[in-house]
């Protein structure tokens, strides 16, 4: 059993970090409008919602303009999915008698400390990606901001308030890079302010991961062939995946909107500041309503549906085992 668990384990490491790359690709605008519309504040809204949102991006911004940020995750969700399935895989095998079933109990704790694990790098890799994708948002509420300016009428001596725009020319979205943010944050608050909004990304992380992987393990043995082959076809494992990913994500959405704000550092005009969860919660409720804790919540379940889809797949097929050499069966036979 040693011997099952040192093998695949590698395999599942390049599961996870290819299911995580070709998944950022497909999806990765969607997750830039869910950071854009949960990062708006009531009276100030630049998007009605995700479609709205892609579509000014990509005229205000160009077609790549949907892909700021994009080259963080890259780079980082490798090791953060290969960690967090890789880990909920070890978890559940510890936690496992003689290879025996799981309670639910177990499947959930197994679930926790995966989350747990992926933070290390999950926390660093949103941070960054959050200035990214949300420069855009803050450049155009520049452009359409306006201000109030005193008047006199002509021949009158009373002051009349008009409403006058900025004819400026429109400010450029700046084109801050990873490297410089990183960079900044290291010298100004040292390895802490990468870190910054962890407390959040636990809160959002860890039920995420107790609530998904116990639904897709049960959803999953519903698309078994038969009792002598537990086999699942590989649709089966993706349908699983997406779905799985889309309740969870739901369910937590709450929590992403809080950390997306913790973990945003430049703000927009009159845009408020954070002193922790509480104080966001807080804040967010007194002055946008309970409403405001779901913006995003439907870009976040098509972003998660497919990501998670796309990694169970490469689990079901067994990319990462052809490619060390061996298939998916004779690891188990070993």
């Amino acid at each position: 059993m040693a011997q099952q668990q040192q093998i695949s384990l590698p395999a599942k490491l390049i599961n996870g970090g290819i299911a995580g790359m070709v998944g950022v690709t497909c999806v990765f605008p969607i997750d830039l409008a869910k950071t854009r519309l949960q990062n708006q504040r009531n009276g100030q809204q630049l998007y009605k919602n995700m479609m709205d949102c892609l579509v000014k991006t990509v005229k205000s911004e160009g077609y790549f303009g949907m892909y700021r940020g994009a080259a963080v995750n890259l780079t980082l969700v490798t090791p953060e999915k290969a960690i967090k399935l890789a880990a909920n895989d070890f978890f559940r095998h510890q936690l496992s008698k003689d290879g025996g079933r799981l309670t639910v109990f177990k499947e959930m704790l197994a679930g926790c400390c995966a989350g747990m694990c992926q933070v290390i790098i999950t926390t660093p890799m949103e941070m960054l990606k959050i200035q990214l994708q949300d420069a855009g948002r803050l450049a155009a509420q520049q452009r359409v901001v306006p201000s109030v300016v005193t008047t006199l009428k002509m021949g009158g001596t009373s002051a009349v308030l008009s409403r006058s725009y900025n004819t400026r020319p429109a400010p450029q979205v700046m084109r801050v890079s990873a490297t410089q943010i990183t960079r900044e944050l290291l010298r100004t608050k040292g390895v802490t302010g990468l870190y910054r909004g962890l407390g959040a990304t636990l809160m959002r992380d860890i039920p995420f991961s107790v609530v998904y992987f116990p639904l897709f393990a049960h959803l999953h043995q519903l698309g078994q062939r038969s009792s002598e082959d537990p086999s699942v076809p590989f649709y089966w494992s993706f349908t699983s995946g997406c779905l799985a990913g889309s309740i969870a994500a739901v369910t937590v959405s709450p929590c992403d909107v809080v950390k997306t704000r913790l973990q945003s550092l430049k703000k927009g005009a009159n845009e408020e500041t954070y002193n922790g969860v509480v104080d966001c919660v807080r804040k967010i409720l007194r002055k946008e309503g309970p409403g405001a804790f779901l913006k995003g919540a439907s870009c976040r379940a098509l972003v998660i549906a497919p990501l998670f889809g796309i990694a169970q797949v490469m689990y079901s097929v067994g990319v990462g085992e052809f490619l060390l050499g061996y298939t998916p069966n004779n690891i188990y036979s070993t």
